[in-house]
């Protein structure tokens, strides 16, 4: 099964210059835990309210922090044209939950999650790749 198959394809984009109350109101407006960064067409990172909570307001900023202060600036992606047990795997090994998905030209159409994943192959995917983000470790560890 492909990428494209079963990601959903309604994704909110912020912008590095966007604050993060603005970006958190926005997350809890479309019930999401993490947004992809995006300039000039580009993306550019991710934000999720883990790092609003750990990066910013646990450091003491403010609401009206940017975005480009808090947020991962290396973002991991996938394309949609990618096999979803590829996919998984990567999740796993880089203990991610959520992957922004590009086209080929590296325009953002997308986002995949664990959550999508699960539901699109009863789990046989998911639990190899749940087992694996929830070790702890990884990039996103506080550590």
């Amino acid at each position: 099964m492909k990428v494209s198959e079963c990601m959903s394809t309604d994704v909110e984009l912020c912008s590095p210059d966007d604050t993060i109350r603005s970006v958190a109101r926005t997350m809890r407006e479309i019930d999401a835990g993490a947004m992809p960064v995006g300039e000039n067409d580009r993306l550019v990172g991710m934000i999720t309210d883990r790092d609003i909570c750990i990066r910013a307001v646990a450091e003491g900023m403010g609401p009206e922090t940017r975005v480009r202060q808090v947020m991962s600036s290396s973002p991991r992606w996938c394309y949609e044209d990618e096999e979803l047990s590829d996919v998984s795997d990567h999740m796993a090994e880089f203990k991610i939950r959520r992957l922004p998905v590009l086209s080929r030209e590296k325009r953002l159409v997308g986002m995949i999650s664990l959550g999508d994943v699960a539901l699109a192959d009863s789990g046989r995917e998911s639990a190899h790749a749940l087992q694996e983000i929830s070790e702890p470790g990884g990039m996103h560890s506080q550590h």
